[in-house]
């Protein structure tokens, strides 16, 4: 044969097992991360409740020593007699008194309960109500992913960067609470990273 005929056929397969074998790690390699695409933070909303006081001036009314008014009655009827007895004479002397006591009596009730409603005086007194805060509480991430050529999506408690370990085809997730697979349908293949 040829020697450079022979030194060909090395040379060739040689080149062939070199490609093969970088194409192979190349593939493989690949395949130990799934391509994520795109996360999004996944939060809840949350009312938190507190007592909200404020002090708040409060008029109240004293309680009257007469709550009848008959100081101001008797006073009004005493001065409203007097003022009528003034009037006229004979029998009309005593009609003018007696209407001029009903009269001052009349007016000096309503005088003392005109006074006694005046009279008032003012506390400082707390008031308190149930008011609500709303706050946003980050739960997680919703991560979309490519592997090979399906793309999925998965919850996980952090957020993975751009890629996700991946062994024997399944996607390799930390055993910290809330990063497994938030339901198996969405990311069937995934699998829990085991010590």
């Amino acid at each position: 044969m040829n020697k450079s005929l022979i030194s060909g056929l090395i040379i060739g397969v040689a080149v062939a097992a070199g490609g093969g074998a970088i194409a192979s790690f190349t593939l493989h390699r690949q395949a130990d991360y799934a391509k994520v695409l795109e996360v999004t933070p996944l939060t809840k909303n949350i009312s938190t409740p507190r007592q909200s006081c404020h002090d708040e001036t409060v008029t109240h009314k004293k309680q009257p020593r007469d709550s009848h008014q008959v100081i101001g009655t008797v006073a009004g009827a005493v001065l409203g007699g007097v003022i009528g007895h003034q009037i006229g004479g004979g029998s009309g002397r005593d009609i003018a008194t007696v209407a001029g006591a009903a009269a001052g009596g009349y007016g000096g009730n309503a005088i003392e309960k005109h006074v006694q409603d005046k009279d008032t005086y003012t506390t400082t007194e707390p008031r308190c109500q149930t008011v609500y805060d709303k706050s946003e509480k980050q739960i997680g991430y919703s991560v979309r992913y490519r592997l090979g050529d399906q793309e999925r999506t998965i919850k996980m408690d952090h957020d993975p960067g751009d890629r996700i370990p991946v062994r024997d085809g399944q996607l390799v997730l930390d055993d910290a609470p809330g990063s497994k697979d938030n339901g198996s349908k969405d990311a069937p293949g995934s699998k829990d990273k085991k010590s």
